[in-house]
């Protein structure tokens, strides 16, 4: 039986709870992902996986399927505290070579830094498996949105969910943030 993912969508959610496990439940339903059984895997991107809209994966599971993801997640209870989740994804330009997903998990940034630095870090990941020395900031093509590292052009992009902690009817709450790179086999 072949488990190789063909198909991959992108989606984040946020949640809040006086309880830290139903904050995750409800990042989860806002993310649209409450209803599988989630298991994370580490960040291999298939080579040929056809990126695809939330709505057209979702519609392609049911409820109780197992499903595979890579997953970023973060929560806290300290009020004003900033916390981001993010999934960066490099994409090489040959479907023949395989990708990388990255998880980051942070405090303190927001939803463009939090992004930026998981598509740095995934395109790092990928660069170093091809032997490519990386320099994130001479590498990327801002006319073209691409990377080009070594003579090789790939593309990168992230999911990204950052939040606030706040009180809650002046009680301390739980707030969770999740982004998930979700696999359709």
């Amino acid at each position: 039986m072949d488990l190789t993912p063909y198909r991959m969508f992108l989606t984040r959610g946020v949640g809040r709870h006086h309880e830290k496990l139903s904050s995750f439940e409800l990042a989860l339903r806002d993310a649209g992902i409450q209803c599988y059984n989630l298991v994370t895997v580490s960040s291999i991107l298939p080579a040929g996986v056809e990126i695809v809209k939330k709505e057209v994966g979702l519609d392609a599971m049911k409820p109780g399927q197992i499903v595979f993801c890579v997953m970023a997640r973060n929560s806290t209870d300290e009020p004003g505290r900033q916390l981001a989740a993010s999934v960066g994804v490099a994409v090489p330009g040959s479907k023949a070579q395989y990708g990388y997903l990255s998880e980051h998990h942070s405090f303190g940034q927001n939803e463009r830094e939090a992004g930026e630095y998981a598509e740095d870090l995934a395109a790092e990941m990928l660069a170093s498996t091809l032997g490519i020395d990386f320099d994130p900031d001479g590498s990327w093509d801002e006319k073209k949105e691409q990377w080009k590292i070594g003579g090789k052009v790939f593309r990168t992009r992230n999911i990204t969910q950052a939040a606030v902690c706040r009180k809650r009817g002046g009680k301390r709450v739980w707030t969770t943030v999740v982004t998930a790179a979700v696999f359709i086999i």
